[in-house]
């Protein structure tokens, strides 16, 4: 056992000149090891690295936007109901002249969300399956509110399209003219099982709740960042070591002044700190991003968000969900270094060709030294 670690050590940390180590030997450790160490710190780092960049990426084109999508059709479905009660109270006149622009443009609004959403890539195949059901129920709804429309003339039947289709809507029974603190009927989604998701509001807050789950759990570095992370930053201490020391060795052993082809290949690896820091950026942004997720769960309303119609060229609500929106954009925006954009698909091969081109200065090194010797000149 003492031969094997002994031997592990001295690769992994060259002995200093005043060691004594031998020219052959030495020159042969370090063509093994220098080309490895970097290979090691190329692959593991650069998969660190581009888990990170990729991380951002899939929050800003599809997590961010599928979480957006669902909460602005929500809202505006709940936006749309009460502009459809308004309206069915003025009695004949919605006969003729119809519900108000506000519902039709609420509805139409909640259904191209529906769309973007499925097509955002951030759900499941069951996922997808389920929003086609709330996408089939919101079209439902739209016919029963368009029967209480025609039937607007008699009271019973107008209140019964009305009541059947807020319970597609909302699974909570509504009482008449109750209303939420922010004057909209109350509908609270059901938090029970999934299969207690029936209507509307419950169906799309179970959805919420898995994607803001996968969210968080895609923003968090995993196990596997950690590691490559920890190998990657112990291998390069070890590969910087191993390259002064070779210098050194170069200069006093083979009077060679700096060796220009291993300072070259070591070039790269002053890219790394800045790498490093574009990563803590990015993973600080996709924390926030989280914080900002549940602010679009939990602190969004209808009521906040009419404010828009009502004042389009007015100061705007910090809780609209396109100002949130907004600052999901602008957190990932801002959580990188932007000359770096592109750099994470070049740095494993830009490590191997740094190890292709160490190995190849260490072999005509040491095959230098051997013709030397064999001639029966010492270096």
């Amino acid at each position: 056992m003492t031969t094997p670690l002994r031997a592990l050590r001295r690769h992994l940390w060259p002995p200093p000149l005043a060691g004594r180590p031998r020219n052959r030997g030495y020159l042969r450790d370090r063509l093994i090891t220098l080309p490895l160490l970097t290979v090691v710190v190329a692959v593991t780092f650069g998969w660190a690295y581009g888990d990170v960049r990729t991380g951002s990426a899939e929050l800003r084109d599809s997590f961010a936007p599928a979480l957006v999508g669902l909460a602005e059709a929500e809202t505006s479905l709940r936006i749309a109901d009460r502009e459809a009660e308004e309206s069915l109270r003025t009695g004949e006149a919605v006969r003729l002249a119809g519900l108000s622009k506000r519902y039709s443009t609420r509805t139409t609004r909640a259904v191209q969300r529906l769309n973007q959403v499925a097509r955002s890539g951030a759900l499941t195949t069951a996922e997808r399956q389920e929003l086609d059901v709330v996408s089939g129920l919101v079209v439902d709804y739209g016919n029963w509110i368009t029967f209480a429309q025609n039937n607007v003339g008699d009271p019973a039947l107008r209140d019964a399209g009305l009541s059947y289709a807020r319970s597609m809507l909302c699974s909570t029974p509504v009482p008449a003219k109750e209303t939420d603190a922010d004057g909209y009927p109350p509908c609270r989604p059901d938090t029970g099982s999934d299969s207690d998701a029936t209507a509307v509001v419950d169906r799309i807050s179970t959805l919420e709740d898995r994607l803001r789950g996968r969210l968080a759990d895609r923003a968090a570095l995993g196990g596997g960042v950690l590691a490559a992370g920890a190998v990657a930053a112990l291998s390069l201490v070890l590969l910087a070591v191993g390259l002064w020391r070779t210098q050194l060795f170069l200069r006093h052993r083979l009077r060679l002044h700096v060796s220009v082809p291993l300072l070259a290949a070591a070039v790269p690896l002053l890219a790394l700190p800045f790498l490093t820091a574009d990563a803590v950026l990015a993973h600080r942004a996709q924390q926030r991003v989280v914080s900002t997720a549940e602010e679009l769960a939990a602190r969004t309303s209808p009521a906040v968000e009419s404010t828009i119609d009502e004042q389009p060229f007015g100061e705007r609500h910090p809780l609209l969900i396109q100002v949130l929106e907004e600052r999901v954009r602008h957190d990932l925006a801002e959580g990188r270094l932007s000359s770096l954009d592109g750099v994470a698909p070049w740095v494993a091969p830009t490590g191997l060709l740094c190890a292709a081109l160490m190995g190849g200065t260490l072999y005509a090194y040491r095959r230098e030294y051997v013709l030397i010797s064999r001639s029966g000149a010492t270096a």
